[in-house]
């Protein structure tokens, strides 16, 4: 009897050990960013970031996967002009177009995984542990990006590697992806081609409805939240283009318009304003196309939005709650010096350590 009893203990340790509000945490959690420029240089603010909050983990986007001559191909390389901190772990993300999973990849997961450790090889770079997969996947191509997942982690366990992947809030209602774990995505929440007073970047309110899917899900997880910034130009008809650092204090191109109320409503939650656009500019875009231009007109308007710390907070507490573990470690979205200079040296540290 005494050792049924045992087996009887031991499986009460284990059941509340996976209790759903503790969830199983990633490997060797520390405070982690995403890098997603396609130079590897790091400028002082970068650097001195890095070392004050202790960040151990670097996501890099290494290139992406398009479709291309009707196949999909690498594109985006990333070049290696820095190198990673000592103290500083490098992670290998690629990022696949969706569009991809209609045709059969079983030929690529090998190359890909082969891509990064020679990229790491001829820039001098530690083997990596890691490799990371992002894709906005839908149900529909849900299937073909599983199958291909598993081809990639087979590769990937070949050289000692770990496989983790990319989690949007939507994607919390579908089965888990045959990875080791996932990076849940907090960001991009919004609609931006909807304007309705939200932020599209975080709003708890788009947040909420999947806050119940977080406690059960059945994988490894951590939390990524924004820090960036957007300017999206709108003009009658609705979302036109995301702009990148315009000088919207040019009073040639731009004229602030009074805050909306919607937003002076929730003061500290909130981070917006709206320019009018006064004179016309024919603005290339950032895109492979060098042809591919955004005309900004008279009437346009252009809508900026951050993230305000106290909305954040929110919403990392409320995922914490439904599961105790998501935030040991949080990955900010991007560094970036720009990003950097949003928030100061105690907000960081209240958003990776909450």
């Amino acid at each position: 009897m005494k050792f049924h009893w045992s087996i009887i203990l031991l499986a009460i340790v284990l059941l509340t050990g996976c209790d759903k509000r503790g969830g199983d945490t990633v490997p060797d959690p520390q405070p982690a960013a995403y890098f997603w420029r396609t130079t590897l240089r790091f400028d002082s603010t970068e650097l001195a970031f890095l070392h004050e909050h202790h960040v151990g983990k670097l996501y890099t986007r290494f290139f992406d996967v398009v479709m291309r001559d009707d196949k999909p191909m690498p594109n985006a390389t990333l070049r290696f002009i820095d190198s990673v901190p000592k103290d500083v772990e490098m992670i290998p993300v690629v990022f696949i177009m969706e569009n991809c999973l209609q045709h059969d990849l079983d030929q690529y997961s090998d190359q890909l995984v082969e891509r990064v450790v020679q990229m790491c090889e001829t820039n001098d770079l530690p083997a990596p542990h890691e490799i990371q997969i992002d894709c906005d996947w839908t149900l529909k191509s849900m299937d073909a990006y599983y199958h291909f997942l598993e081809l990639v982690g087979n590769c990937a366990r070949k050289h000692d590697m770990r496989l983790s992947a990319t989690i949007r809030l939507h994607q919390l209602t579908m089965k888990a992806p045959p990875v080791d774990y996932g990076v849940l995505m907090v960001y991009n929440t919004g609609d931006a081609n909807r304007s309705n007073g939200r932020n599209p970047i975080l709003d708890y309110r788009d947040v909420q409805p999947y806050l119940k899917y977080v406690a059960k899900y059945p994988l490894p997880l951590c939390a990524a939240y924004p820090t960036y910034g957007w300017q999206l130009l709108y003009d009658r008809e609705g979302f036109k283009s995301i702009l990148h650092d315009e000088n919207l204090a040019d009073s040639t191109l731009y004229k602030p318009l009074p805050v909306n109320p919607l937003t002076q409503s929730q003061p500290g939650v909130m981070s917006h304003g709206t320019w009018l656009v006064v004179a016309s500019r024919d603005l290339p875009e950032l895109s492979d196309d060098a042809n591919t231009t955004t005309w900004i007109s008279p009437g346009d308007t252009v809508h900026t939005w951050t993230v305000a710390p106290l909305e954040l907070l929110r919403v990392s507490r409320a995922l914490q709650h439904e599961r105790g573990n998501i935030n040991r470690q949080v990955v900010i979205y991007a560094l970036d010096s720009k990003n950097i200079n949003r928030y100061n040296k105690e907000d960081y540290e209240t958003f990776f350590h909450p």
